[in-house]
């Protein structure tokens, strides 16, 4: 009997990681399902934005964090030239300092949608060099919001994400510009731009 319910969750624990493994490889999916997943933080636990708001934070940004590049995404933000002129433990705290920023500002966001349905978009077919866009329209009971993932696809056949579009703003660019101003008014100093940064993407549906 102890041998039988070794083999089992040996079994069921092969099946989930080649379950996930398949998911990783396919960028729908990959979207869809965690996405799906958010809908239901924002429509079953919406009320812990204002009662907990870190917690509620916290549970979106495990279903999402794992999903974005976030060392290729920092290096976009900063743009080529500060992200050379960076030492490696300057881009190392950007990294820190700017994951936080974009999970707060996607949280936060989300949180305005407590009444959200997710419809991922399985017949849009745009991929340019080895970056895959999934587009989703996010549902209230008064608008339309979509959205739109860029996911990029690496070696091993997995994809990450590298940039969002919601609701026609461009994290990314917003990101980019916005670091570019702070280092005009730091006068470059990435130590100063890194100690002053926060997310001032926040997006009002």
């Amino acid at each position: 009997m102890w041998r039988l319910k070794r083999n089992l969750l040996l079994t069921f624990l092969f099946l989930s990681s080649s379950i996930n493994a398949d998911i990783n490889k396919n960028p729908f999916e990959l979207i869809d399902v965690k996405s799906q997943e958010m809908v239901v933080v924002l429509t079953k636990e919406n009320e812990l934005f204002v009662t907990n708001p870190e917690l509620f934070k916290d549970k979106i940004k495990n279903i999402f964090e794992p999903l974005i590049d976030f060392n290729r995404v920092s290096a976009s933000v900063m743009g080529k030239k500060y992200y050379l002129s960076a030492t490696k433990e300057e881009r190392d705290q950007f990294i820190e300092v700017f994951k936080i920023s974009l999970l707060d500002t996607y949280a936060e966001t989300l949180a305005q949608w407590d009444d959200a349905q997710i419809i991922t978009d399985f017949s849009y077919d745009e991929k340019k060099n080895k970056i895959v866009s999934v587009k989703q329209n996010l549902l209230t009971t008064n608008n339309i919001y979509p959205i739109i993932y860029k996911l990029r696809e690496y070696k091993n056949g997995t994809y990450k994400i590298v940039n969002i579009i919601i609701n026609g703003i461009n994290l990314g660019q917003t990101f980019h510009n916005q670091f570019q101003a702070l280092a005009f008014e730091k006068n470059e100093n990435i130590a100063e731009i890194i100690s002053e940064w926060k997310s001032d993407a926040f997006i009002d549906g």
